[in-house]
This record gives C-alpha cells, sequence and structure tokens, in this order.
C-alpha cells in the first residue's frame, strides 16, 4: 500500500513538473484485471481441442476470472474513485435495459446470469476509470493479454496442427488448446497488429518488438481466411493512419509504401488473392454472406409484440432459431429491442465524434482504429451489447479519448473536447 502512495506521490510530481502523467503510475495489479477481462470474454464455445474440456469447466474458468478481476479492481482502488465516462454511462444504461427486458425470463433464467456477467464486466471497468487518463498504458496491457491468447493458438498449431486446422472448418485456424473459432482469432490478431504498427508510427516501440508482434499474428490472421477481421485491419488502419498524416512524417511514409504495395498485390496476385478471399465458397454462398442473410431476413420477419420490438426478449446467446445471428445490430434488436440498439448507436457515434475533436496524436489514432474496427465488424459479428472483446476495446479507446485527471495546483488544461472516460 506504501509502495503504491509513493508510485501516485511521483506522478503526481511529474504532472506538476510539467511531464505529464506517468504510466508508472498505473499499478501492476490493474493490467492483471484488464489480462482476467481478456480471459472473461474469450467464450466458451468454439472448435474441439486436443484435450476435451467441458463447457462446465471452461464457463467456470471464465466467470471465475471475470470475478477475480472485479475484486482486484475493488482492492486496488477500495475508496471507489471513479472518473466520468460517457461511454461507460450508455453502457449501464444498456445494462438497465437489458435486466428489464430479461427480467420476464423469455430467455429462461441464462438470461438473468448473463445480465449479472455484464454487470461486473461494467462495474470492473467503471473501477478502472481511475487509471483513464489518455495515455498508452492501458494499449500495452490490451497488446499483451491478446498476444498471449495468440500464443495459446500457435502453440496448439505446433502441438497437433491437424487439431488446428481441422476440416470442419474448412482448414481454417482454430484454437486446438482452448476452443476458439476462426473469427475470435482474426479479431485478437488484427487488433494487436492495427495496434502495434500504430505504436511503431509513432516511435513507442522499436522495430525488433513490433515485428515480434506483427509477424506471428499476421501468419496467424492469414491462416484463420478471416475477411471480417482483415478488412477492419485494413480500413481501420487507414482511417488511423489518416488522421496522423499532416503531423507525422512516418506515417505519410507508411501510408505511401503501403498504397504501393497494395497496388503491386493487387495486380500481382489477384487470382491468389481472390481464392483466400472466396475460401472456395460458391458465389450464391458468399453472395449470402455463408448463409448469414438467410438467418437475418428470418430474424426481421418473425412476429413481435411491442414490448419486444422496443425492449427484446432479453439476453442470449446470440442466436435466432438455432443459428447464430453474427450481426451486432440485429443481435441487439432481438435481445435489447429498438431500445438497446440506439444505445449501442449512441456509444459509436459519441466515440467517434469525440474522436474527431480531439488534436492529432497516436493515442487518437489508436483510438480511431479501435472503433473503425468494431464498427465494420459489427457487421458480420455479434458482440457489441454484451460482454464481450468488442465492447473491451471500445473501453481501451474511451481510455485513450480521456483528458488527463487535473492535479491540485495545476492549471486545468483547456481546448481537449468533451470528456468520454
Amino acid at each position: 500500500m506504501d509502495k503504491q502512495m509513493n508510485t501516485e506521490t511521483d506522478t503526481q510530481a511529474d504532472t506538476r513538473s510539467g511531464a505529464g502523467p506517468r504510466s508508472a503510475g498505473t499499478p501492476r495489479i490493474v493490467g492483471i484485471v484488464w489480462g482476467l477481462l481478456v480471459l472473461n470474454t474469450l467464450g466458451s464455445a468454439g472448435a474441439k481441442t486436443i484435450v476435451p474440456l467441458p463447457r462446465s469447466l471452461i464457463q467456470m474458468v471464465t466467470m471465475g476470472a471475470l470475478v477475480a478481476a472485479f475484486a482486484l479492481a475493488l482492492v486496488v482502488n477500495v475508496r471507489l474513485r471513479i472518473r466520468p465516462s460517457a461511454y461507460l454511462l450508455v453502457l449501464t444504461l444498456l445494462l438497465v435495459s437489458s435486466v428489464i427486458s430479461s427480467a420476464n425470463l423469455e430467455s429462461g433464467f441464462g438470461a438473468l446470469f448473463r445480465c449479472f456477467r455484464l454487470t461486473l464486466f461494467v462495474g470492473t471497468l467503471w473501477l478502472l476509470t481511475r487509471w483513464w487518463d489518455g495515455s498508452l498504458t492501458f494499449v500495452r496491457h490490451h497488446i499483451r493479454a491478446y498476444f498471449a491468447v495468440l500464443g495459446s493458438v500457435a502453440a496448439g498449431l505446433v502441438v497437433s496442427p491437424g487439431a488446428a486446422l481441422p476440416d470442419l472448418y474448412g482448414g481454417r485456424l482454430v484454437g486446438a488448446l482452448w476452443p476458439l473459432t476462426p473469427p475470435q482469432i482474426g479479431q485478437y490478431a488484427a487488433v494487436i497488429i492495427g495496434l502495434a504498427v500504430l505504436l511503431l508510427l509513432g516511435h513507442r516501440i522499436d522495430r525488433t518488438s513490433a515485428a515480434v508482434v506483427i509477424v506471428p499474428s499476421f501468419v496467424l490472421l492469414a491462416l484463420t481466411h478471416t475477411r471480417t477481421a482483415t478488412l477492419g485491419l485494413l480500413l481501420g488502419l487507414a482511417l488511423a493512419i489518416g488522421s496522423l498524416i499532416l503531423t507525422s512524417a512516418a506515417a505519410r511514409r507508411f501510408f505511401t509504401w503501403a498504397v504501393l504495395c497494395s497496388a503491386v498485390a493487387a495486380v500481382g496476385f489477384a487470382g491468389a488473392l481472390q481464392t483466400w478471399f472466396l475460401r472456395g465458397q460458391s458465389k450464391e454462398n458468399f453472395s449470402s454472406l455463408t448463409g448469414r442473410a438467410k438467418v437475418w431476413d428470418a430474424l426481421l420477419a418473425a412476429p413481435r409484440s411491442t414490448s419486444e420490438k422496443f425492449l427484446g426478449v432479453g439476453l442470449g446467446d446470440k442466436s435466432f432459431g438455432g443459428l447464430p445471428i453474427d450481426n451486432s445490430w440485429l443481435a441487439v434488436y432481438n435481445e435489447q429491442g429498438l431500445v438497446g440498439v440506439t444505445l449501442v448507436a449512441v456509444i459509436i457515434v459519441v466515440l467517434g465524434g469525440v474522436a474527431l475533436l480531439r488534436p492529432p496524436s497516436l493515442e487518437r489514432a489508436c483510438a480511431i482504429f479501435l472503433i473503425s474496427y468494431c464498427a465494420i465488424a459489427s457487421y458480420t459479428e455479434a458482440g457489441l451489447g454484451d460482454a464481450s472483446p468488442y465492447l473491451l476495446h471500445l473501453a481501451l479507446a474511451a481510455s485513450l479519448l480521456a483528458v488527463p485527471a487535473a492535479t491540485p495546483g495545476a492549471p486545468r488544461q483547456l481546448a481537449q473536447g468533451p470528456e468520454v472516460a
């Protein structure tokens, strides 16, 4: 405890001297809490693993990780010091509407359990807002946690290539040690690749450290054949780097080389890229987004009461008629109604608007990448209405857009735009 207080004192001294907040002022236990949140959002359904893991055991581990994260966050923030956050405020409203819609038990008692899980998830994030100071501290926690997850995927690929590239998934990479699906692996790889590239452009990490993260993650992303993650990575990086072009020579060089390399790849490897992109699917299957469109049409055509239209049927497993919805907006509409859809839209619009109002910086670029990626992925992936990696990505974006807390005796900074975290 004394060590923590001394660290905070040093941080305040640096801030008074004009050095700004230091990432060293964040207790190490905060990184552990963030890692536990990542573990909780890995889910319990996926591919068959080398050693069969009962789903009940996986759920026990993931839920235990969330309980431990909340408990540790309470320990490190025992005085319950939190900072205002528009993101978490709207997310809390979404939680309230989810509880109301789940109370009628139309989706069973599992809906109330999911509400309890979302409550712990949001509560833990509120406790962590004390250290949301607009720095890159949580970006490093994010990269480390998901790189560790990808490390388990790579280990499974080495130990049992057959289990990691099963015919059931068309030879796409899955988690052989922990049940992870190709879209999950692709998402984790794309996110940390994008963040690592931005840190490299901002000279926050050296080329060797960046290569250690980017190269193996890119290989895993390619093996998953995940189109959504690839498009999210490319478009998200384009927007993020575009926000740095006017102030960063490194961003301008990277953007120029990226455009040239893309043009060469489009001409010289058009056939290979098309084959990878289609994944052996027919035009009909591709046009229906691997069957997703049929589920979406059935969901929208299903009769609903007025209550179900506005509040939904309660938190479920993001499926309809036994098939995955695979669209965040339709999943939210099904489970949390038009109220939920409105609140999720407010989250995206507010975070995006605040990011645009911030002056150009590396932190702003990272936030733009995360917001853009989540918005793009929301079309073919569910997760914006419940505890998920996507809400964790957006929480990271909110922490990057936060205004550093004012210290006693220091002049308050102006013209920073509205505070969101």
